[in-house]
């Protein structure tokens, strides 16, 4: 990989200033400048996270997930301050002298490992499942909330104007929570719950629960059959229940299903009916439509994915599996011999998908070898993809998309030269991308974050830049662009 540096944040331009910004002093988070070199689009063993730079001209990995690895020995020494900006507590492993976090152990993280590598991942799959309890996340003091900004301290930022969109980092206190990657953040009334996900050491099977009103952090004690630590799986909100699918650590998958209830926090592994079941996998995505969770791609540990199943969550004591739409190949022949292509998308995985009435919108992705910038629109009810023509788009993976009324909301990712910290608008109406102006104190690129909406703002937590874990809170004001969400009928035409 060519050598390439992060971008540096943008200094505060000049222009009028003011002496409380908001309601809370900002806190800028930086990035370490990052110098990377190139290799083969290969996925180690130990599946690395690290999306990295894609070239055309290199060849297309058969598995999805990191676009490349990267060489860290060349990583600016982080400034004092940037240290000191990390997330609340004690969340992140240790910094060495070098100035660079320690690794214990070899980056888990791409979506599929190689093939020779599928006898040792039984054999990790079945000792993980035997571990009920993972790593213990770090843990530092409770975090008092932070006193109100200083007017003779605070950071000079310029003045939005009230119809901007607007970054802010959250006054999050409470108990300590680690810093995450690759979790799970689903909204359920006012609190956001934040399972899972993986540090630069370990994955955790942890559940935190973030009150998106005050912005405390609380560690709830949960019983019954908890799964094992996870990173990359799914959760959905099914009434006041989140139900987990898929996931791994390291080269075991799982195919597993979990529910937690969130009233009385016990955890139950139900009995899944019939014999179908999806492949192991994770970096998938799940989406719920009336009473059935539509799961699409992700990868099994040999290669990406792209079928559709279908759980019946009609009642979560005696659910089920149906296959909707099965896997397939780039391109198939017709009953008279001819090539043709298929019309269905890429396998991939670590892209996004969202529910807009029965239509499932998948957005961008990788297969290991590619950043995709496609746009694809799956009708659970008549069972037809349609890729989506549109002019100018954006290749991503690893970022989070928000449905907002009639506009889906991407934020940060992979572009596969560079993380991001873009706010990416997709008109569901005209289908057609726009890229907004945003005020404040932007978090730094970053992917593999969880983003909710709540009370006209999208809260995002954590998140990986390349070489740094965050577990942080940030705030994007939507502004004006708020009344979107007030936006419920309109049809998709594709």
């Amino acid at each position: 990989m060519a050598d390439q540096a992060w971008p540096r944040e943008k200094a505060s331009q000049p222009g009028i200033k003011t002496k409380v910004v908001r309601s809370q002093k900002i806190t800028q988070v930086t990035s370490p400048v990052d110098s990377l070199t190139r290799q083969a689009l290969a996925l180690d063993l130990n599946d690395s996270e690290d999306a990295t730079s894609v070239s055309n001209t290199l060849p297309r990995s058969h598995t999805p997930g990191h676009l490349a690895t990267k060489f860290h020995g060349s990583r600016r020494k982080p400034s004092e301050s940037t240290i000191r900006q990390r997330s609340h507590g004690k969340e992140g492993p240790p910094i060495a002298a070098s100035g660079r976090r320690t690794n214990a152990m070899r980056s888990t993280s791409a979506i599929a490992g190689k093939a020779s590598a599928s006898g040792s991942s039984s054999a990790a799959s079945s000792s993980s499942r035997q571990t009920r309890v993972s790593a213990a996340a770090a843990r530092g003091q409770y975090t008092a909330f932070p006193p109100m900004a200083d007017s003779t301290t605070a950071p000079d930022v310029p003045a939005a104007p009230a119809s901007g969109m607007y970054w802010s980092r959250a006054p999050v206190s409470g108990a300590p929570h680690p810093a995450l990657r690759a979790h799970t953040t689903t909204l359920v009334g006012s609190n956001v719950f934040v399972f899972g996900g993986c540090d630069a050491r370990a994955c955790f099977n942890d559940l935190y629960v973030l009150d998106a009103d005050a912005f405390y952090w609380s560690v709830p004690q949960v019983a019954g059959d908890i799964p094992v630590p996870l990173r990359a799986m799914t959760c959905t909100a099914v009434g006041k229940k989140l139900i987990i699918f898929g996931g791994g650590d390291g080269p075991a998958y799982y195919n597993d299903v979990y529910v937690l209830d969130t009233v009385n926090f016990r955890w139950s592994k139900p009995k899944i009916l019939g014999d179908k079941v999806p492949s192991k996998r994770r970096a998938h995505t799940a989406c719920l439509y009336k009473s059935g969770i539509y799961i699409f791609g992700g990868g099994d540990g040999v290669r990406a994915l792209n079928d559709v199943w279908r759980l019946d969550v009609s009642d979560v004591s005696k659910m089920s599996w149906k296959l909707v739409s099965g896997p397939t190949t780039p391109d198939s022949r017709s009953p008279g011999g001819a090539l043709v292509k298929d019309s269905r998308p890429k396998a991939r995985g670590y892209h996004t998908a969202n529910m807009v009435g029965s239509k499932l919108i998948i957005f961008g992705g990788s297969d290991g070898g590619e950043c995709f910038n496609d746009v694809w629109v799956y009708d659970v009810e008549t069972h037809v993809w349609k890729s989506v023509n549109i002019p100018v788009t954006f290749r991503r993976l690893s970022h989070t998309a928000t449905i907002v009324g009639s506009y889906l909301f991407v934020i940060g990712g992979h572009d596969g030269n560079e993380y991001s910290n873009d706010v990416l608008l997709l008109n569901l109406v005209t289908m057609a991308w726009d890229k907004r102006k945003v005020y404040g104190l932007p978090p730094s690129g970053r992917g593999y974050h969880g983003t909710v909406l709540y009370d006209s703002r999208l809260m995002m937590i954590g998140g990986f830049d390349g070489g740094e874990v965050f577990g942080d809170v940030w705030i994007l004001e939507l502004a004006v662009h708020a009344y979107y969400s007030q936006i419920s009928h309109f049809t998709i035409e594709v």
